[in-house]
């Protein structure tokens, strides 16, 4: 096997609103990792886990620790190790992860010709943080909550990168925004691509919260956070995407 590690830090007030609850932060701090093992195709083996807070607030750590490890069950992760301090608050995770010998989705593997696909629906994230600050307050209160639970509990494509590999020549989750994530693909590979924004995938709650198509568009294609996969496929490899979206009950959109 090959061993595939990732570190990701997340800071109050830049990386998650204080007012998230602490069982939210809980599992989007491991949510964010567990994607960027997903993006190669990686399964997750083990995690550490270190904490820097402000004081020690037990109901506040028991919350935060639920949220965390109830992510960590549904994917099989073992918490191995980490490390406490006090300071302003502030989660790193370290995330390994195991795929067989040379089968990792590299960002470097697209070629000219390759269809670009995304996953579920992009920009809800997006739309959940300017509920959150107060904004989108004509949106429906349904369609409201759905978009804050996307920002709040993004669901990491752990299943699709392992359905993906063999299949995909390239990949990436979408943290910063499809154009920004899109484009780290384009330059490792050293292509370029045609979007097709139109086709860009919109869930009905985003569609009911933004009313404007330019708005819209404005958080498919530059709002981060959403964690789907976006990734590349040689035409001859996609007819195999069809049975991979019904198995695991997951759009995949050509863009």
């Amino acid at each position: 096997c090959d061993l595939v590690v990732t570190t990701d830090t997340m800071i109050a007030g830049r990386h998650f609103l204080r007012s998230t609850a602490p069982r939210d932060i809980g599992w989007k701090a491991l949510a964010v990792n567990l994607s960027d093992l997903a993006a190669m195709g990686a399964a997750p083996a083990w995690i550490t886990l270190a904490l820097t807070l402000p004081r020690n607030d037990v109901e506040w750590l028991d919350a935060f620790i639920g949220g965390f490890m109830a992510l960590a069950r549904r994917h099989g992760v073992a918490l191995v190790g980490g490390d406490t301090t006090r300071g302003p608050l502030s989660i790193t995770v370290a995330a390994h992860g195991l795929l067989p010998r040379g089968s990792a989705m590299r960002r470097d593997g697209a070629r000219a010709g390759d269809a670009i696909y995304a996953s579920g629906s992009l920009g809800d994230a997006a739309a959940g943080l300017r509920v959150a600050r107060g904004g989108l307050a004509a949106a429906p209160a349904a369609a409201a909550r759905t978009l804050r639970t996307r920002l709040d509990r993004p669901e990491p494509r752990v299943a699709l990168g392992l359905a993906l590999r063999g299949v995909a020549s390239a990949a990436i989750d979408v943290s910063d925004g499809l154009v920004q994530d899109l484009g780290h693909v384009l330059r490792a590979s050293g292509v370029g691509a045609v979007l097709e924004v139109d086709a860009v995938p919109a869930s009905r709650a985003l569609r009911a919260a933004v009313g404007g198509t330019a708005a819209r568009r404005r958080l498919q294609l530059a709002g981060g956070d959403d964690y789907e996969l976006c990734f590349t496929v040689p035409p001859r490899r996609e007819p195999r995407l069809a049975a991979i979206a019904r198995r695991l009950r997951l759009p995949l959109t050509r863009i």
